[in-house]
């Protein structure tokens, strides 16, 4: 029981904060609430699609390739094809956490894994292009080109920073 309390704890304590909420704030606990589950039916229509993405990157994709274009050797070509890949890719960011674990189980650089959600979160495609229409292309090429150097020192920082740890890649 323990266990599971250790767990859920932070569940826990969003769900009495809510509660706590409803009951102070009705209106923005009631807000609170609809938003919630408007996520988690958002979620729960993705993740299915998600798990068959993740479990047909797991079966289709050697390690071997994994290795040698995003592994610990890939260098500069690894940043570029982690970028390339993260930026063509479609759905909400929860969609590449699943998609990271499963490069990092079959070999790729944690450097490499952080820099893809950084780069699925921060600049994809149909992104740019609703920036370009909206903001201006002077506006999208400078975040575009402040954003990727700092997704790269990001990569490498968290890669450094957790160096000695265990399970985190390698088939965590």
């Amino acid at each position: 029981m323990k266990q599971v309390l250790k767990k859920y704890t932070l569940f826990i304590i969003v769900v009495f904060a809510v509660l706590l909420l409803w009951k102070y704030e009705p209106a923005k606990g009631e807000a609170a609430v609809t938003s919630t589950l408007h996520y988690l039916v958002e979620m729960l229509l993705f993740i299915p699609l998600i798990m068959i993405l993740v479990g047909l990157l797991d079966v289709w994709v050697p390690r071997q390739i994994v290795e040698q274009n995003v592994g610990p050797q890939s260098g500069a070509r690894g940043v570029v094809i982690s970028i390339l890949v993260a930026t063509a890719a479609a759905g909400p960011l929860y969609a590449g956490f699943p998609v990271a674990s499963t490069l990092l189980k079959k070999g790729c650089r944690l450097a490499n894994a952080v820099i893809f959600i950084g780069a699925w979160a921060t600049i994809k495609i149909p992104m740019l292009m609703m920036e370009i229409k909206f903001l201006g292309l002077p506006f999208a090429l400078t975040r575009f080109l402040l954003t990727v150097p700092g997704i790269i020192f990001t990569g490498y920082l968290v890669e450094f920073l957790l160096a000695g740890r265990q399970n985190i890649n390698r088939g965590a």
